[in-house]
């Protein structure tokens, strides 16, 4: 079967940000979708940004495909401007990470979609643990040519992606010991994880084609890899993130993603050989990141060479630069170099918890709730000194 890949203009970009329904008197997930959705749909201008997803606790926002990550975060911003008039009718707030700190998925409801209900009928326990929100970010590849080999190269980049981003430390009420549970999570769903590395188009047409006479998929958009192809779109998505609770380091996951794909376009063009990892070192530096986050050791070189994640992302953004200039979005590699000194918002999270002697996850909510209408980190001392003002 051919698998069409789309005419897109090459390193446009587009986002998508999953946010979290949140009770402003019990810092619990609200079931409210419905009803935030109804209102925002009303409104012309606001309905082509706001999403359901696969829970009712979960609105997601995006952007339209722009040339810039500045124009699709005022897409962005203006979508979160919408939704808090609605939400706060409802006390209801708008916040996000990887993971609500104290939720409990089986108290959680599923959006009535035949789609989404036949997932959680075939996946049963795991299915319903989807308790997941993450960030998305689409950029546009002009030739069908060049997308697995650069699909290939941004697995090398997918741990130190993943450890910047993650911000799922708790998970039902307790400290997983993990920096991004969600992908730890997620991956137990078939068709998620790290991506297959294929060397031709031919070789994914054929996976697909085999994936769906076997039953194991209806479609291509239910391969769910970290980072995959977005046939229908002519991109290339990556998912591996988990939401960031704050604008400003959506911006950075962002801009990092739009400069190594358009990075890698470019060595392709000059005939330059692009990174590349075996996937059993790929596999472990999933892990690695997942577990560890931005104290990971990961692999670097297909012959097993190592490196501190802090020092990989630093190295990384420095080689990014000249593409950053070229694209207009150095500024997000600088708030990604401020997470390597600031902290990430698992390690923000875990210190609230800690400072707090009593109702520690419920202050995480709250850091999540200030951090998200801050549109920055906090750091978590003047956050708890000034706790009331945020929320």
């Amino acid at each position: 079967m051919t698998l069409t890949f789309a005419d897109s203009t090459r390193s446009t970009i587009g986002i998508e940000w999953e946010l979290q329904l949140v009770d402003k008197d019990s810092n619990d997930l609200r079931q409210a979708a419905n009803a935030v959705i109804e209102r925002a749909w009303e409104d012309a201008t606001l309905a082509p940004h706001i999403h359901r997803e696969m829970l009712l606790n979960t609105v997601e926002v995006t952007s339209a495909p722009h040339s810039t990550v500045a124009d699709c975060l005022s897409d962005i911003r203006r979508a979160v401007a919408g939704l808090r008039p609605i939400t706060n009718e409802l006390r209801t707030d708008v916040a996000t990470a990887g993971s609500h700190p104290f939720a409990k998925p089986r108290y959680q409801r599923v959006t009535d979609s035949q789609r989404y209900e036949e997932l959680v009928r075939r996946t049963e326990y795991w299915g319903r643990q989807m308790l997941l929100f993450g960030v998305h970010v689409h950029v546009g590849v002009e030739s069908r040519n060049k997308v697995l080999p650069i699909v290939n190269a941004l697995v090398t980049q997918a741990g130190r992606l993943q450890a910047i981003s993650a911000s799922s430390p708790f998970w039902a009420g307790e400290d997983t010991k993990y920096a991004s549970n969600r992908a730890m999570v997620f991956q137990q769903l078939p068709t998620a994880g790290i991506p297959r590395q294929f060397q031709r188009w031919e070789e994914l047409e054929a996976y697909e084609d085999g994936m769906r006479t076997a039953g194991v998929i209806e479609g291509f958009d239910e391969i769910r890899w970290d980072i995959r192809p977005s046939p229908g779109l002519g991109t290339i998505e990556l998912r591996i993130f988990d939401a960031c609770t704050n604008i400003r380091e959506v911006e950075a996951v962002a801009s990092l993603s739009h400069c190594l794909v358009d990075h890698y376009s470019s060595m392709i063009d000059a005939g330059e050989t692009l990174p590349w990892l075996p996937d059993w070192f790929v596999a472990e530096n999933k892990w690695r990141s997942a577990r560890y986050g931005l104290e990971a050791r990961l692999i670097c070189g297909p012959r097993g060479k190592q490196g501190f994640t802090r020092d990989l992302l630093a190295e990384t953004i420095d080689e990014l630069r000249p593409t950053a200039r070229r694209l207009g979005c150095e500024r997000g590699l600088d708030y990604a170099l401020e997470i390597l000194d600031f902290g990430a918002a698992y390690e923000r999270q875990r210190k609230v918890s800690r400072m707090v002697e009593r109702g520690g996850l419920d202050a995480v909510v709250e850091l999540m709730r200030a951090e998200m209408s801050a549109d920055r980190p906090l750091d978590p001392e003047e956050f708890l000194e000034s706790r009331g003002r945020y929320t």
